[in-house]
């Protein structure tokens, strides 16, 4: 797989930036366009880099999981709040995994109160949030950027796509219209796909298990 990575020093703590969960992106305080996510894959890779003695810092969108020990779990709201809290970290650390699913478009305009009906737009303006990761991977410089591909079909196709415009070093594909593996689900199966082609399969299995291979596999090879 990849020879390009510098070796960090195994006496230096990597440093993990993970996004997890779903934005939502109000019209108004109590309607918002946002997708069934519950951030339950970034949730466990978070916890099983943080076992492995990673300094992990978390950025997790609305979700009921719980913070965990350990970990700098900072809850955000919208695509803007993920894009600004991961800038925050991002300098700092020595591998992404950018495993959220971001909202891709927002309200033009956001209402400050409840809109009542007869105030609803039946036709909004949307605009298109921020590409976090095509944001971050500019100023990429030696850090390890880990891309998610939620795809209902075409899988593989569309990942290798995100792959290349997003400058990342490897990606996981996984399809959300499988048998225990869409949004929500405590089970997936994923391809870690590379750039010079290669693929890692992580067969069907708890998300807490692909978790954990994922992060000793990433140690194995990146540092």
């Amino acid at each position: 797989i990849s020879n390009q990575i510098d070796t960090i020093s195994m006496t230096k703590k990597i440093k993990c930036l993970i996004t997890a969960g779903p934005t939502r992106e109000h019209f108004d305080p109590v309607r918002f366009i946002s997708n069934p996510s519950t951030g339950k894959m970034g949730w466990n890779i978070a916890l099983a880099a943080q076992k492995k003695g990673w300094d992990t810092t978390l950025v997790l969108g609305p979700s009921e999981l719980p913070n965990i020990d350990g970990v700098n779990v900072v809850r955000v709201v919208s695509a803007q709040d993920m894009l600004e809290a991961c800038q925050k970290y991002f300098d700092d650390c020595n591998i992404l995994i950018m495993s959220a699913a971001v909202s891709d478009v927002r309200p033009a305009t956001k209402i400050e109160h409840k809109a009542k009906k007869d105030e609803i737009d039946l036709c909004p303006k949307l605009e298109r949030t921020p590409d976090i990761l095509k944001t971050l991977s500019k100023n990429k410089g030696d850090k390890i950027l880990v891309g998610f591909a939620a795809e209902t079909h075409d899988v593989l196709n569309y990942a290798n796509k995100k792959l290349a415009e997003k400058n990342l070093d490897c990606i996981a594909a996984n399809d959300v219209s499988a048998k225990g593996c869409g949004f929500a689900s405590t089970t997936n199966s994923i391809d870690l796909i590379f750039k010079d082609g290669s693929i890692k399969k992580f067969p069907h299995a708890e998300k807490a298990k692909i978790a954990k291979e994922m992060i000793d596999f990433f140690s194995s090879i990146f540092f």
